[in-house]
């Protein structure tokens, strides 16, 4: 019996499945992957609220995450196409390589312009980081699931969660301490190196055992195959069309509070210090613990009904930035609606990133999953680029944030109606079974 088979043995049982290989990889890929969210998101929306940019300019940036929306469109090349030279090394992890020096090159790229001298440029950069941050996404994404096995893909999605959070926290807050002590290139630079953890997991692990090679791209024809393939495989299933709908629809609410948090901060007069502490120290535990809750939830009650628990929380959480709105500035409730919002936003990472996971077919991992998660945020980011700072300036912030609740509701509605209609399980990949499809999940 090995050392490390004894130090796990020793642990309470419900967190050994927590220290298992394939889970701990998960956290170092969900770190690279967190960390170029947070470089065009929030704090890149502070940067330009402090350099003087007006909010309908600020609120466009939010289309650099359009790109991760996209990302399905070359996800078919990761699948597929074997890279010179780094192909040697296996496809997951050559392109776990190529794309992860793409991000840093990006990000730091962005670091080093001046919005207020060209704020044409740094929307270009931002882009740039988007398209890199995707193509990274794509690659760790099905690097996750073919690494975890089928009954570890809850716990995994949870410690894939624990590592976004991590490494978006992680490099926000640097950022933003960096350039109160110095300047906001040195801050980016700095936070390229967040893109290592994956790359160095790559190295370590190898291919995942569960990857299915798909075969070369030879001639027109084979590259349609390879593009239609996959969602063609998914359309045949029953309920695929109202499934695809539910990912469109469940996040809209969710990103537009999210992605428009920051600029209500600035406005209520919070610092850099009051936003690094709160905003990003108090909601990087508070999320920490909704994922635990997510991950009790996922392993006692099933996938099925933690999911609609998670839609119902992360519908109300939209509440407690209209009561912010409403009280003006305050520590106290600022660190209750960070806290309640990260919380239930928490929960959701796990359960609803478990339910994507395990509607993928092996064979097109990376393609599938491109699809779903891109689907996913695609309206919501969409919406808040091009109306969230208008409907700010014109409804007001608590109006508006009211509204982002009522948009919520479609969502926990049409899941409620395939759950009752026995669509869920009906819908899984193979990712998603550990034993025959048919069998009860809860």
């Amino acid at each position: 019996m090995s050392t490390a088979l004894s130090w796990r043995q020793r642990l309470p049982s419900g967190l050994r499945p927590y220290v298992e290989r394939e889970p701990l990889a998960a956290l170092m890929l969900g770190i690279s992957s967190g960390f170029p969210y947070a470089m065009i998101g929030a704090t890149l929306t502070t940067r330009l609220a402090q350099d003087g940019i007006d909010k309908k300019s600020v609120t466009a940036f939010s289309l650099a995450f359009l790109v991760y929306n996209f990302k399905f469109l070359w996800a078919p090349l990761v699948d597929g196409v074997r890279l010179p030279l780094l192909g040697r090394l296996g496809q997951r992890v050559s392109w776990l390589l190529f794309a992860g020096t793409l991000v840093m090159a990006a990000v730091a790229w962005l670091g080093m312009l001046d919005p207020s001298a060209d704020l044409a440029r740094v929307a270009m950069a931002a882009v740039a980081v988007g398209a890199a941050g995707a193509t990274y996404d794509i690659v760790i994404d099905a690097y996750r699931i073919e690494t975890l096995r089928p009954e570890q893909l809850g716990v995994g999605s949870g410690m894939s969660q624990y590592g976004w959070r991590i490494g978006s926290v992680a490099a926000g807050s640097l950022a933003l301490y960096v350039a109160t002590l110095g300047n906001w290139s040195t801050a980016y630079l700095l936070c390229a190196a967040f893109a290592l953890p994956a790359m160095v997991t790559g190295l370590v692990l190898g291919e995942p055992a569960r990857h299915v090679a798909v075969s070369a791209h030879r001639g027109l024809r084979q590259a349609w195959v390879a593009v239609s393939g996959p969602l063609l495989e998914f359309m045949r299933r029953r309920g695929a069309f109202l499934v695809l709908l539910f990912v469109l629809l469940h996040k809209i609410g969710d990103t537009l509070a999210n992605l428009t948090v920051r600029l209500l901060l600035n406005d209520l007069g919070f610092s850099n210090e009051e936003i690094a502490t709160f905003d990003v120290g108090v909601g990087f535990f508070a999320y920490l613990i909704g994922i635990f809750i997510g991950g009790v939830m996922y392993a006692s009650l099933g996938m099925k009904r933690s999911v609609l628990i998670a839609l119902v929380l992360m519908a109300v959480s939209n509440l407690s930035f209209a009561w912010l709105a409403g009280a003006g500035h305050s520590n106290w409730l600022l660190a209750f609606t960070i806290g309640f919002e990260n919380i239930a936003s928490g929960i959701g990472g796990v359960v609803v990133v478990a339910y994507l996971s395990a509607l993928c077919n092996l064979a097109y991992t990376a393609t599938q999953y491109a699809l779903l998660s891109a689907a996913a945020s695609i309206v919501g980011r969409l919406v808040t680029g091009t109306t969230a700072g208008g409907l700010i300036e014109s409804l007001g912030y608590v109006q508006f944030y009211l509204l982002t609740t009522l948009v919520a509701l479609p969502g926990v509605l049409l899941y409620l109606f395939m759950l009752r209609a026995g669509l869920i399980e009906q819908s899984l990949g193979d990712a998603g079974f550990a034993q025959p499809p048919g069998a009860a999940d809860d």
